[in-house]
This record gives C-alpha cells, sequence and structure tokens, in this order.
C-alpha cells in the first residue's frame, strides 16, 4: 500500500515514468507493474509520457493515509 500511495501522490501534479521510479525507489519492472494495475484501477491514467492521478485516485489515497496504522 505504501508504494501505491508514494506513486499516487508523484503523479498528483503528473509525473514522467523516471520520476515515479526515482522517487517511489523502485527499479523499472516493479514500477511498470504498478502503473498497469492502477491505469486497471483507473486511479492514475496516462497522458503521453506523463501520469497522472485521477479524482478516484485521489479519493483512494486520502482514504489510504487515514487508514495508515504505523
Amino acid at each position: 500500500m505504501d508504494i501505491t500511495i508514494a506513486i499516487l501522490k508523484l503523479a498528483a501534479d503528473g509525473a514522467k515514468k523516471t520520476q515515479i521510479v526515482y522517487g517511489a525507489n523502485l527499479n523499472s519492472t516493479i514500477a511498470n507493474k504498478y502503473l498497469i494495475r492502477l491505469e486497471e484501477k483507473e486511479l492514475i491514467e496516462q497522458k503521453g509520457n506523463m501520469f497522472i492521478t485521477t479524482d478516484k485516485g485521489r479519493s483512494y489515497r486520502e482514504m489510504a493515509s487515514e487508514l495508515d496504522i504505523r
């Protein structure tokens, strides 16, 4: 869940895949898997070479942050 939240946060204002890979501390293969899954769930969308968090993704991120138990 932490990776998902990190990706949604990085893509809030739009981010390239490279920015997401470095920002979330992932390798390219893992990032691809997360990006595909997040697109399938309509939490992010790709416009050109940018990934952008959708409204649904923002809501998900807010709810997940509220449930963060540490």
